[in-house]
C-alpha cells in the first residue's frame, strides 16, 4: 500500500472495484422543467391551484346578517337617546325658570347624549354599509368588519349590562370573518 493514497475517492488500491461501497446507478435522463409557471403566476409544477369559493359561506352570510341586526340595534338605541335628549332639553328648560338652579347637570347630560347618538349614527352607517359590502367586496371589507367588530365589543363593554347584546355579536361577527372561510370569501379573484 502506498501512502498517500493517489485516489481519495475511488476503492483503495489492491481492493476489487465496488467491494465495501454501494454501487452507483447509471444517470438517468431527465426531463427539462419550464423555468416558471404559465403567465401570470400559474400554478408550479406539482401544486394544485387555490380553490375559491363560488357561493358566500354560511359563516359569512351569518356575519353579513349579525351586521344588519347591529344596525337595527343601534336604530333602536338611537331613537332612545332622541327620546333622552328630548326629555333632558324640556327639564333643563323647567328648571331654568327657577332663580336658584344650576344647569351644569343638564349640559353634562346633553352633552353625553349628544356624543352617543354621534357614535351610534357612525356605527349603523359601518355596520350597514359592511354588511352591503359582503357580496363584491375584498380584503378592504374583511378588515374594516374585523375592526367594526373590535370597536363594538370595547364600546358595548362599557356600557356591559345594556350592551351584552352587542358584545355577543361583535365577537361573532369577529369570529366569522375572520375564519379561513371568511378569509377566502373575501380574497377570491373578481373579474
Amino acid at each position: 500500500m502506498s501512502y498517500p493514497n493517489p485516489n481519495p475517492y475511488g476503492p483503495p488500491p489492491g481492493q476489487q472495484p465496488g467491494y465495501g461501497h454501494p454501487q452507483q446507478q447509471p444517470m438517468q435522463p431527465q426531463q427539462p422543467m419550464a423555468p416558471y409557471g404559465a403567465y401570470p403566476g400559474g400554478p408550479m409544477p406539482g401544486m394544485q391551484p387555490q380553490q375559491y369559493p363560488t357561493v358566500m359561506p354560511g359563516s359569512v352570510k351569518a356575519a353579513r346578517t349579525m351586521l344588519f341586526v347591529l344596525a337595527g340595534l343601534n336604530l333602536i338605541g338611537l331613537v332612545l337617546a332622541v327620546l333622552g335628549l328630548g326629555g333632558v332639553s324640556k327639564a333643563s328648560h323647567d328648571a331654568a325658570s327657577t332663580p336658584y338652579s344650576d344647569m351644569s347637570a343638564f349640559n353634562v347630560g346633553k352633552g353625553l347624549l349628544i356624543a352617543a347618538i354621534v357614535i351610534i349614527v357612525v356605527f349603523t352607517a359601518a355596520a350597514i354599509t359592511l354588511a352591503a359590502q359582503f357580496g363584491n367586496g375584498g380584503k378592504g371589507v374583511r378588515v374594516g368588519t374585523i375592526v367594526f367588530g373590535v370597536g363594538t365589543i370595547l364600546l358595548s363593554l362599557v356600557t356591559f349590562p345594556f350592551g351584552l347584546v352587542h358584545t355577543v355579536l361583535g365577537i361573532l361577527v369577529l369570529v366569522f370573518v375572520s375564519k379561513d372561510e371568511g378569509n377566502a370569501w373575501f380574497s377570491r379573484p373578481r373579474y
